[in-house]
């Protein structure tokens, strides 16, 4: 006789029980691991990992609880946990708690935003969410629009589709030096030539030089600007470019992944004028938007450019459904079966409000200058800049007392800084990121945690001024 199946999300009572094992496992594995991150580095976790798991297929299962307890528990234990202050190297941001239930409940229930009858009330959200987030993007245009994707990559490879579906398979891409290496991959898949870059030595694109590069260019042109940029933070000047696309008669598009949410700032959002007079928009609300990846948005200025993405498959929007009232679904999307991961950004604006979402962005913001001003006052460190968004570059400058500014240092090499970042990973005592400016390496520390303290920046401080003087 077979075994009765195992009960589904749906029922309650068993998600219920199989919730709280999974929460005391997480619980549990955080416990262990005891940091921000495990320590012992990438063998030592593969080798928890393997003896832990064991056979990845056994023949016969386990008890579903005992399985769940201990890969969660594992996963956990093994985890780069961004809710930990001292975990600042990515745009990883510790998800809000009412947001991951949410993404419960989108799991439990699973629909599937490829066709109406599979999706009725999450279609209907993403519509009404979409369009709100559109308009926020673009509040003066008269029919915008936004597609909910997995990310910056996927939204500006989007954005790439649009442009050469406007202007035909020629169309050369501008991007600085300091663009998202998406673009590059994006041409790739696309087909499209290789985009021009253009250097940015001040880490920011000049418009003078974006100029000069569509003045060499003969055929259809879209340039691409950062509000964000990976490396630094930093906002390429965007109403200068809005003018020399307007007076060049060229599409601007926007890498909006990591400033975009910064719209919700009432004391920040000037740092985005110029956003709305780009013809696209990357938006990642999975950065400073503290939701569980993947929350992506590509919004656009008019959704009649949204039309060349329809698709018809019998099955899913024959016409006669379309033509009987059934929302055709296809369209939003270059991917057939996703997940309504729209319904926990709708969970989080009507419970945080802009307002409650722009004071989240205002803390980190807050955090990342208390970074600059810690790192200023430290003798044995070198601040990069001022940082623009919540990314603050720093190093440590061999001298001790003070005495140079920032590009003086002597004795402290490059491999040292990497180093550094190496040592407090693998000793599971803090995560920084990388990154390569003025020609030299610098530590990274991306701060997106609202509930990071003084006190915790002040330990990062401490961490790396020990690691260099080991």
């Amino acid at each position: 006789m077979r075994a009765e199946p195992p009960p589904l999300a749906a029922d309650p009572t068993s998600l219920s029980r199989l919730l709280g094992t999974t929460l005391d496992a997480l619980r549990e594995g955080a416990r262990i691991r005891g940091g921000p991150l495990p320590a012992g580095g990438p063998e030592a976790v593969a080798r928890r990992v393997r003896e832990t798991l064991g056979d990845p297929l056994p023949e016969t299962g386990q008890d579903p609880h005992e399985a769940l307890r201990t890969l969660v528990r594992v996963l956990a234990e093994g985890a780069a946990d961004p809710a930990h202050p001292l975990c600042a190297a990515h745009l990883h941001t510790p998800p809000l708690a009412l947001a991951a239930a949410a993404d419960l409940a989108a799991s439990a229930l699973n629909p599937s935003m490829d066709s109406w009858d599979q999706a009725p009330a999450a279609s209907v959200i993403e519509d009404l969410v979409t369009a709100a987030l559109a308009a926020e993007v673009f509040p003066d245009a008269t029919h915008p629009d936004a597609l909910v994707t997995t990310g910056g990559t996927e939204s500006n490879q989007l954005a790439l589709l649009l442009a050469r579906e406007r202007q035909g398979p020629a169309v050369r891409t501008v991007v600085g030096a300091n663009a998202h290496h998406s673009f590059q991959r994006a041409a790739w898949l696309l087909g499209l030539p290789e985009p021009v870059v253009v250097p940015t030595p001040r880490g920011t694109l000049d418009p003078a030089a974006v100029h000069e590069a569509l003045t060499a260019l003969t055929g259809p042109t879209l340039v691409a600007a950062t509000a964000g940029t990976t490396d630094e933070g930093l906002i390429d000047p965007l109403p200068a470019l809005a003018e020399l696309c307007d007076a060049r008669h060229t599409d601007l598009h926007v890498d909006a992944a990591y400033g975009g949410p910064v719209l919700f700032s009432r004391t920040h959002r000037s740092l985005l004028d110029g956003l709305a007079r780009a013809r696209t928009v990357t938006v990642d609300l999975h950065k400073l938007g503290w939701q569980p990846a993947a929350a992506g948005l590509l919004a656009v200025r008019d959704a009649a450019d949204l039309a060349v993405l329809g698709h018809t498959a019998a099955y899913l929007n024959a016409h006669d459904d379309t033509e009987a009232g059934l929302p055709d679904l296809l369209g939003r999307s270059l991917r057939t079966t996703r997940r309504p991961d729209v319904l926990k950004t709708a969970v989080t604006l009507r419970a945080l409000g802009r307002t409650g979402l722009g004071e989240l962005v205002d803390a980190c913001m807050d955090r990342a200058q208390e970074l600059a001003d810690l790192v200023e006052k430290t003798p044995g460190l070198d601040l990069r800049a001022r940082p623009t968004l919540t990314t603050v570059l720093f190093r440590p400058n061999g001298n001790g007392n003070g005495s140079g500014p920032a590009g003086t240092d002597e004795t402290v090499t490059d491999e040292t800084v990497a180093a550094i970042r190496r040592t407090l990973l693998a000793e599971g005592r803090a995560v920084l990121g990388r990154a390569e400016a003025d020609g030299r390496l610098w530590l990274k520390a991306t701060l997106l945690n609202p509930h990071a303290t003084p006190g915790d920046l002040a330990q990062l401080i401490t961490l790396v001024e020990g690691s260099a003087h080991r």
